[in-house]
């Protein structure tokens, strides 16, 4: 684990009780070690690791995290290609949320030119930036 996760950032008495939580459920660290197995194969970009995470998961006594695995086995092809590229839509889908945004801002006041003028707008102005991005 590098020193941007989580839990690098935990002090010492709060990794002691992380590390006492998990011994005394084996459940919850069995969930914490498949967790860190599903992030790494998302922090590396290694999406053809995704079918060996999986095949681990269905062993363990967990049927939420089968759940998920069977929604990410519903569309295989996507999901292997979204964990293994450095491509994705996230431009994009923040371009339609901002506009869905401003859209709901104004629902009942003004109509499609105004709406219009404030999309325009702001895409002139370098669009839209959330508050906790760079």
């Amino acid at each position: 684990m590098d020193d941007a996760t989580p839990r690098a950032r935990l002090g010492d008495e709060e990794r002691e009780r992380f590390a006492a939580v998990l011994a005394h459920c084996p459940e919850l660290k069995a969930l914490h070690a498949h967790v860190r197995g599903f992030a790494e194969i998302l922090q590396s970009r290694s999406g053809q690791h995704l079918k060996d995470w999986i095949t681990a998961t269905r062993t363990a006594d967990l049927p939420r995290l089968h759940a998920f695995a069977t929604g990410l086995e519903k569309d295989w092809d996507a999901v292997v290609q979204g964990l293994s590229t450095r491509w994705n839509s996230g431009p994009v889908e923040g371009r339609v949320n901002h506009i869905k945004m401003i859209k709901r801002q104004m629902f009942g006041r003004a109509k499609l030119p105004l709406l219009r003028k404030r999309v325009l707008l702001t895409a002139a102005q370098g669009g839209h930036r959330h508050p906790l991005c760079p």
